[in-house]
């Protein structure tokens, strides 16, 4: 494939999930893989007055690599930390109102994403396999339960509230021992 079918690919992967390679520095990537060995260029081709592109194909050793980082990713398990969780700890200097307004929004947009993950799915629904069908499922049920937190979390907040000693506004927390 050539740079842009990788791109295609890979957002159509979500390879971000799992690599460090951004769509941004995607043909540095390539760069850098083929000079260690995992890709190689197999032509370079012009239609026209296109400008020229790149072929790769994965070596072998791109192809070991590829499935050591796999059989990685199926042995490794564990929920990573939520950065949201450390924030709401140490958010004893906000208002209600304040807190409330910053995880509506954080709930709005995470519907948002849950909407385009729904829309994807139903596009792609009709070529999928039953592999695919479940990892995107598996997405699907991820997206849609931190939703389910943040409504929760919401309805949740007036008594919250009502059971700690808040600061009041532009007041600083008070410390904890």
């Amino acid at each position: 494939m050539y740079g842009h079918q990788i791109r295609r690919a890979a957002q159509m992967d979500r390879t971000e999930l799992w690599t460090d390679i951004k769509q941004g520095s995607l043909y540095s990537a390539l760069h850098r893989m083929a000079s260690e060995g995992v890709l190689r260029v197999v032509r370079t081709e012009q239609e026209g007055s296109m400008p020229a592109r790149t072929v790769y194909e994965i070596t072998q050793a791109g192809h070991d690599e590829l499935i050591a980082i796999r059989d990685q990713a199926l042995r490794k398990t564990g929920t990573r930390p939520d950065p949201v969780d450390l924030a709401l700890q140490n958010a004893a200097d906000m208002t209600e109102d304040e807190l409330r307004s910053v995880m509506e929004a954080r709930r709005t947009a995470i519907a948002a994403e849950l909407a385009s993950w729904r829309n994807v799915h139903d596009s792609a629904a009709p070529h999928l396999t039953a592999l695919e069908a479940l990892t995107f499922r598996h997405s699907l049920m991820r997206v849609e339960t931190e939703l389910a937190w943040h409504t929760e979390f919401l309805e949740a907040l007036p008594k919250l509230f009502a059971q700690q000693d808040r600061p009041e506004a532009g007041e600083p927390p008070a410390r904890r021992s």
